[in-house]
């Protein structure tokens, strides 16, 4: 029933978008006004809120407590388990706004700094830095660990039900079906979004490398022939050649990113990493609990309440990534593994694609900003154009975005099938399929009804039902963190006093 419903109310959408996509593009604009202007405050400090509790657990009493029985070891090394967590960091989001982000900053500067000038360019990396450093992996990282604490440790299956079972309210406890519905439909809305700038990316990238026009229809092509290719993987079960897919990835992002390092202007991004990152370790509260209640200003609304929503959104299907891969890991090493190593990998990440964008756009006058302004998907092969190699590397990034676009789909055609089947590692083929559909129709009719605005209106719109049940889940995760060390206490001074007793004799 539960997976009837949610798939239903996703088919509805997508038939609205695409049979009526003015009508729906008019309504997301209508709500997504109305939710910044009056919820943005609550993703704040909801997200604020998630920072500070991964914090205070990590480095708490609980911190040792394992994921898993005391004599448990992780099932991956070190080096493996940082490689799958920078996978799941790596996506279509950080292709899609290495460049085009920190350039719109320089723009349109956030409020209370004018555009086009040095301090816009130091306020623009550390924005990036905000939006995708440690604020979203703390999302992911407590979503994450809630699941795993109660599947590892109480024998749970890995469900929004299974983790509120700690919850003193009987009623909240009962409708765990529904928080399991909202969960489908936020994951379904923002791995949508994801997919629809993949499409719009890879249209620019086949616009660059081999003239194809930039279209409506050559998005819809691109979305319909790429959720064919992960569809197929995803039922046929094609586990390691998606491995293959996810390693090859990987590996080309690296390169990409060595390429333009050395290509770029070396100093300056090395610069640029190190005068970001103070000033955003410096300027965090601030900016975690930036609002404009004086100033007739959208610039929150756009980027840092869409960010924070995309990453809601996005928690149910990272977390289960997470939880599967750090089994036997304990609560410290797990929450410093999960947010400090990813939030690096992307500081690099903007630092060189971000700090040579700026570079070149303040320094060597290639008009970077106007392409961003006129396409945000053409940012990156604007920057590409104006490079040795540019060509080579318009190529490469292309078909990265394709990749990441393939594999994204399949793991969420994957997730939702287990989330909507209760918890079925396996969930049966015409599940997967019809989950594919459904995403694949969800990026198609949000294309229609407006492109990237409309991407961003759903994700907004759908991702905040799913922040409250977050708190929810800190909730229970916190009595269940409390009730476990005490009995581990109780078991220690147990065996402490029977280990007395066997000396005394």
């Amino acid at each position: 029933m539960q997976m009837l419903l949610s798939a239903g109310f996703i088919l509805a959408v997508v038939l609205w978008g695409i049979f009526a996509p003015g009508s729906m593009g008019a309504a997301f604009d209508i709500l997504l006004a109305g939710l910044t202007r009056n919820f943005g405050w609550l993703y704040l400090w909801v997200v604020l809120g998630l920072v500070v509790f991964a914090a205070y657990v990590a480095f708490s009493r609980y911190g040792n407590l394992k994921l898993g029985s005391e004599d448990e070891e992780p099932e991956f090394g070190v080096g493996s388990w940082f490689a799958m967590l920078f996978a799941a960091g790596m996506g279509i989001g950080l292709v899609f706004w290495g460049v085009a982000e920190p350039v719109s900053h320089y723009a349109t500067a956030p409020p209370g700094t004018m555009s086009h000038t040095p301090e816009a360019a130091n306020a623009a990396m550390r924005y990036v830095f905000f939006h995708w450093g440690i604020h979203p992996w703390a999302v992911y990282s407590v979503v994450a660990l809630a699941i795993a604490f109660f599947q590892y440790r109480r024998a749970g299956s890995p469900l929004i039900s299974t983790v509120i079972g700690a919850l003193p309210w009987a009623p909240v406890r009962s409708m765990g079906g529904l928080f399991n519905g909202l969960a489908v439909v936020a994951t379904a809305f923002g791995v949508a979004a994801s997919l629809g700038v993949g499409a719009l990316q890879i249209n620019s990238g086949l616009n660059a490398v081999f003239g194809v026009e930039v279209s409506g229809a050559a998005q819809v092509t691109i979305i319909v022939l790429t959720a064919i290719v992960f569809i197929t993987s995803a039922v046929t079960g094609v586990e390691k050649g998606i491995r293959y897919l996810s390693n090859f990835n990987m590996s080309v992002a690296a390169l990409l990113a060595l390429i333009v390092f050395l290509l770029g202007p070396t100093v300056a991004i090395i610069d640029t990493f190190t005068n970001t990152l103070g000033s955003y370790l410096s300027e965090i509260i601030r900016m975690s609990l930036r609002a404009t209640p004086f100033r007739d200003s959208t610039w929150v609304g756009t980027w840092t309440i869409f960010y924070w929503a995309w990453w809601i959104s996005w928690s149910p299907f990272v977390g289960l990534f997470i939880a599967r891969v750090s089994r036997g890991r304990t609560i410290r090493e797990f929450i410093l593994g999960t947010v400090l190593a990813p939030s690096l990998a992307a500081f690099l990440w903007f630092s060189i694609f971000g700090g040579t964008a700026l570079h070149m756009e303040i320094w060597q006058h290639v008009p970077l900003a106007e392409a961003v302004k006129a396409d945000v998907a053409t940012g990156l092969f604007a920057m590409f154009d104006a490079m040795p190699f540019g060509l080579v590397m318009s190529v490469l990034a292309t078909l990265l975005v394709f990749v990441f676009f393939v594999t994204s789909g399949d793991s969420a055609v994957l997730v939702l099938g287990m989330m909507s089947t209760g918890g079925n590692p396996n969930p049966p083929r015409k599940i997967k399929v019809l989950w594919g559909v459904l995403v694949a129709g969800i990026a198609i009719s949000l294309l229609l009804a407006g492109g990237l605005k409309a991407v961003q209106s759903a994700t907004i719109l759908f991702a905040l039902p799913f922040a409250l049940v977050i708190v929810l889940m800190v909730i229970s995760l916190w009595r269940a963190l409390r009730e476990d060390w005490l009995e581990e206490a109780r078991r220690e001074r147990e065996l402490k006093r029977r280990m007395r007793e066997m000396i005394v004799t």
